[in-house]
C-alpha cells in the first residue's frame, strides 16, 4: 500500500531512495545510548552488517480540497554536492515514481518545504540546459522565511552544518524565488481547511511541521524533528544536523506529546519500515504504538 485516506486528504508515499547515508548511530545520533539500537530497528533503520543508519528520502504526496500538494522534494538529480558526496549527482527515478502515483510536474499545485536543508528541496528544480528552473512550473513553493534567511549566503550565517548545504541556496531555492513562485511565511500558514503550517524550530531555525486535521483523523508532517524512532524512545536524543539542540528537544517533545494525546500519526521525512507511525507516552518519554500501513521499502536505491 502506498496511499492511506485521513478524513478528506490522502496521503501517498513517493520514494527517491532508500539505503546507508554513510553514518553509525553514534555518528547521527551522539546523544543516543547504545543500549536502544537494538535488532527491532533493523533492517528498516539500522544495516546490522555494516552498523550504518538507513534512511528514506521520500516526498508525501497530498491531494487535499482538489489540490495536489508535495510536502519536501528530497535531494534532486544533477545537483553538486562537494561536501556531502552520497547526495552529488544522483540520478534517481523520482519523477517517474511520482507518474506512477499520476502526478506530472504541471499538475502540482503547492510545494511545501518544511525546512530548507539538502535533502528536502532537491527536485524544488531541475537542469534545462544549464539552467536551474522549477521542477512544478505551476506551483506556489511555500518555504519558512526564517529558514530562507539563514541559509541565503548573502547573509553571512555560519550553520552547524558547516558546508554540507553548499550550493543548495543558489541550485533549489533561488530559482524558484526568482521565479516568483515562492511564498514565505512566519509562525503559521493555512493551506486548507484541513492543514496548517506551524513553526517547528530547533533542527533548523525555521523548521515547520504540517498539521492535517480531517474528520476524526489526525497526523502531523514533522519533517526532521525526527529521523529515527529512535528519538521516540529517547526524545532528547538529536541528529547531529541540529542547529538549536535545546530547541529541538523542546520542540520534539511538544510535538510528540501532542500526538500522543490526540492520536495522531507522526509522519517524519526519513523513516523507512512503515514511514510513519503512532505513539503513546510512557513515563517521561514515548513508546511506539503502532505503525502506518504502508508497505515497508524491502530494496536499496
Amino acid at each position: 500500500m502506498d496511499t492511506i485516506t485521513l478524513g478528506q486528504v490522502t496521503v501517498t508515499r513517493v520514494r527517491e531512495y532508500f539505503g546507508s547515508v554513510d553514518m553509525t548511530p553514534g555518528t547521527f545520533f551522539p546523544e543516543s545510548p547504545e543500549e536502544v539500537w537494538e535488532p527491532w530497528l533493523t533492517p528498516h533503520f539500522l544495516d546490522a552488517s555494516t552498523n550504518m543508519v538507513n534512511s528514506a528520502i521520500q516526498t508525501w504526496l497530498l491531494r487535499s480540497e482538489g489540490k495536489t500538494i508535495l510536502v519536501d522534494t528530497g535531494v534532486g538529480n544533477h545537483k553538486e554536492r562537494p561536501y556531502a558526496p552520497v547526495w552529488s549527482r544522483l540520478e534517481t527515478d523520482f519523477l517517474a515514481n511520482l507518474a506512477r502515483a499520476g502526478v506530472a510536474p504541471e499538475d502540482v499545485d503547492i510545494v511545501i518545504n518544511t525546512h530548507l536543508h539538502i535533502d528536502h528541496v532537491g527536485w524544488n528544480t531541475c537542469l534545462d540546459g544549464r539552467n536551474w528552473v522549477p521542477t512544478f512550473p505551476n506551483a506556489t513553493y511555500v518555504m519558512p522565511k526564517d529558514d530562507f534567511d539563514f541559509w541565503n549566503p548573502e547573509n553571512g550565517h555560519q550553520p552547524r552544518l558547516g558546508r554540507g548545504n553548499q550550493n543548495v541556496f543558489e541550485d533549489s531555492v533561488a530559482p524558484v524565488h526568482k521565479a516568483g513562485q515562492t511564498l514565505l511565511w512566519e509562525k503559521s500558514h493555512q493551506i486548507d481547511a484541513d492543514l496548517r503550517l506551524d513553526a517547528a524550530p530547533g533542527h533548523t531555525p525555521g523548521s515547520s511541521m504540517l498539521t492535517l486535521t480531517s474528520g476524526s483523523d489526525r497526523a502531523v508532517f514533522v519533517g526532521d524533528m525526527l529521523h529515527s524512532p529512535v528519538q521516540i524512545v529517547e526524545p532528547d536524543s538529536n541528529s547531529c544536523f541540529c542547529e538549536d539542540p535545546a530547541g529541538a528537544r523542546a520542540t520534539r517533545r511538544e510535538v510528540l506529546g501532542w500526538a500522543a494525546d490526540n492520536g495522531a500519526l507522526v509522519i517524519p521525512a526519513h523513516l523507512g519500515g512503515h514511514g510513519a507511525v503512532e505513539v503513546a507516552r510512557e513515563g517521561d518519554t514515548f513508546a511506539v504504538k503502532g505503525w502506518a500501513p504502508f508497505d515497508p521499502y524491502t530494496e536499496r536505491s
